[in-house]
């Protein structure tokens, strides 16, 4: 077989059987279809030169016929393509493998079998043994087409002793028959090899489009999974859960679901402290463990430390609360990290989903996480009657807001700062109050959330300046102007030029301007923070830390801070003049301002009572009802002037 590959190489390598286990799975399959058949058209010939020899011959030469029959038919049945799918690859392999020795033995024996029978016959039957063993051959050669080396094999087994035999016996016509039956058969031979690289190329496109379409699965399956799956905690993402509320909102077979958003309480503590990784342990912990609570039907993160929950529709509300509370106190259990135990809470928001679409599912879901939130301490609230009061008068102020032109639904209001050391005014400080019908004002607590909602606390801060600047003039009186900044004026890029560019139009210096940052600004990022208000006061503006007192303030970041003054909360105020903690506290900070060179002011001094006591702990700078209150821009100048004379 080695010599007959080094001879046959050069007509080229589709002569070979291609190995790997696609090819040999089809092979195997396409050799199933064709052996069975193959050996019914033996069986066939071997039964007609029984028949035609039987009285002739010698009753053992026509009996081998038979035998070689039952063979065949034992082989055929062997190949049958059911019984060949249900073969192991291997076997398969080893099967097309002694194919290429059965199939040149089994050819011989038919052959060897048929010029038995020659000499016994007259020169019809003689004929009919050309016949069949050409059928024969022609047969087996196409048939093999898929197995061309065997093809090889019963080329030259059928070839070669006949045309031998024909030359020993001394065959009349011997010369043209050998001359035809080598050229129709290496015609043959070069037809099967035509339909071996067929095969092979047809095969290997095959296999080319099979990996295609698994690489294209794998990639589906990935987009999908990065599409639905949340990295960080293998749940539902944002689009995943959002996708199954609407499936479960537009099942007509089942009761609308709870939509609970779970909001994680101390989060940002475990951040700062732990740091990320312990955050990221956090959020998978807790995605467990709504995953494993009772009622819960699905679940996912949105983003951050927020969660969207599932209840089952089935819950009334005294279920689902309860089932909330349950899942609240599985989030409190602590959670170990490296040797340290974390504790945080979550603030949940209940909402049944009924007729609205997802994002008003959202919208209620989240007004109950809100007002949740406000409670604190991981409380939890049911979406109601009294909540979809204030939500629709909320999206209508939203949208109001939303649409108007600013510059034409914006008031502003200026309250007096007194220096009491010399009883005068040194400057104002600018409200802003925005009217959605231009006969009610609102004041900043309501609206400036809306802003920040609609993305417009920029374009809001840049009118109250200018305008400020317009009415006010301090370049002109002579006084400071102070102006709030929201938290992301503080954060936001440009808004140090686009600040600094109003005030040098309008014809001001920056040093009259007061810019007032509350410690939320602060607390988002307290690093740019930072960076930010100390380029303010590179442009040569002063910087007040607002509301000081009122949330998590932290005395010794007053060292950090570029400020130029803090502002002491209403709320200290209206305790200074009987509660002896109050003036402990505002003591201990105007002590530490003093130190560090920091001006000192309280504001919503209302009685004459806090003045005193405010003077006592060594403030000087107030403001309040107690001096004036807000007012527009001509009726507070001309206080100023009664209260300057």
């Amino acid at each position: 077989m080695a010599r007959l590959r080094r001879a046959l190489r050069p007509l080229g390598h589709h002569w070979w059987q291609r190995p790997g286990e696609s090819f040999t799975l089809a092979y195997a399959t396409s050799l199933s279809h064709r052996l069975p058949l193959l050996y019914l058209i033996v069986v066939f010939d071997v039964v007609l030169l029984s028949l035609r020899f039987a009285g002739s011959a010698p009753l053992l030469h026509v009996l081998l016929g038979p035998t070689l029959g039952i063979y065949a038919v034992a082989r055929g049945c062997y190949w049958l393509p059911a019984r060949v799918a249900r073969r192991p690859i291997e076997d398969q392999r080893l099967d097309i493998e002694r194919m290429r020795r059965l199939g040149a033995i089994s050819a011989l024996l038919f052959v060897a079998w048929a010029l038995s029978l020659y000499p016994y016959g007259d020169v019809s039957q003689r004929a009919m043994i050309h016949y069949l063993l050409a059928v024969t051959m022609f047969s087996g050669i196409l048939g093999l087409a898929h197995s061309p080396q065997t093809a090889l094999g019963i080329a030259a087994v059928f070839t070669i002793p006949s045309t031998l035999y024909f030359l020993a016996v001394g065959h009349p016509n011997v010369v043209y028959v050998s001359l035809v039956q080598l050229v129709v058969t290496a015609i043959v031979l070069m037809v099967t090899h035509g339909h071996h690289r067929d095969f092979v190329r047809l095969e290997l496109s095959r296999q080319k489009l099979v990996r295609r379409e698994r690489r294209a699965a794998r990639l589906a399956s990935a987009h999908y999974r990065q599409a639905t799956v949340d990295s960080l905690t293998g749940g539902m993402n944002r689009r995943a859960i959002l996708a199954c509320l609407q499936a479960e909102m537009e099942s007509a077979a089942k009761s609308r679901p709870w939509l609970a958003l779970a909001d994680l309480d101390g989060f940002k503590h475990v951040n700062d402290t732990y740091g990320h990784s312990a955050g990221d342990h956090v959020l998978r912990s807790v995605s467990d463990r709504i995953g494993e609570a009772r009622g819960v039907i699905a679940h996912g993160r949105l983003g951050g430390d927020e969660f969207a929950i599932l209840f089952d529709g089935a819950l009334d509300a005294r279920a689902v609360g309860a089932a909330a509370r349950r899942l609240s106190a599985a989030i409190r259990e602590p959670i170990g990290h490296n040797n340290a135990t974390l504790r945080l809470c979550a603030s949940i928001g209940l909402h049944r989903v009924r007729g609205e679409s997802v994002s008003g599912s959202l919208e209620r879901a989240d007004a109950a996480l809100y007002k949740a939130k406000t409670r604190g301490d991981g409380a939890i609230v049911l979406f109601g009657p009294d909540d979809e009061i204030t939500l629709q008068h909320r999206i209508a102020i939203t949208r109001q807001f939303n649409d108007c032109a600013l510059d034409e639904r914006l008031m502003l209001l200026y309250q007096p700062i007194h220096d009491l050391r010399d009883n005068r005014v040194i400057g104002v400080e600018a409200f802003a109050r925005w009217s959605p019908d231009g006969v009610n004002w609102q004041a900043p607590g309501t609206f400036m959330a809306i802003a920040e909602a609609t993305g417009r606390t920029g374009e809001l801060t840049r009118l109250v300046l200018a305008r400020a600047l317009e009415e006010f003039r301090p370049w002109e009186n002579g006084l400071d102007l102070s102006i709030n900044l929201s938290p992301r004026d503080v954060h936001r890029d440009g808004v140090v030029e686009a600040i600094t560019s109003i005030v040098h139009k309008a014809g001001a210096s920056p040093s009259s301007i007061i810019l007032e940052v509350t410690e939320r600004a602060l607390m988002d990022d307290p690093k740019r923070a930072t960076i930010q208000l100390q380029a303010f006061r590179d442009q040569g503006f002063r910087i007040a830390l607002d509301d000081f007192g009122a949330g998590w303030s932290s005395l010794s970041q007053l060292r950090d801070l570029p400020l130029d003054m803090i502002k002491l909360d209403r709320a200290l105020a209206a305790a200074l003049s009987d509660d002896p903690g109050a003036r402990a506290v505002a003591g201990m900070i105007v002590a530490l301002a003093w130190q560090l060179g920091i001006g000192c002011t309280i504001e919503g001094i209302e009685s004459a009572a806090q003045v005193e006591a405010a003077r006592s702990l060594g403030i000087n700078l107030m403001q309040g009802y107690h001096f004036g209150r807000p007012e527009p821009a001509g009726i507070a100048l001309i206080g100023l002037d009664r209260a300057v004379a």
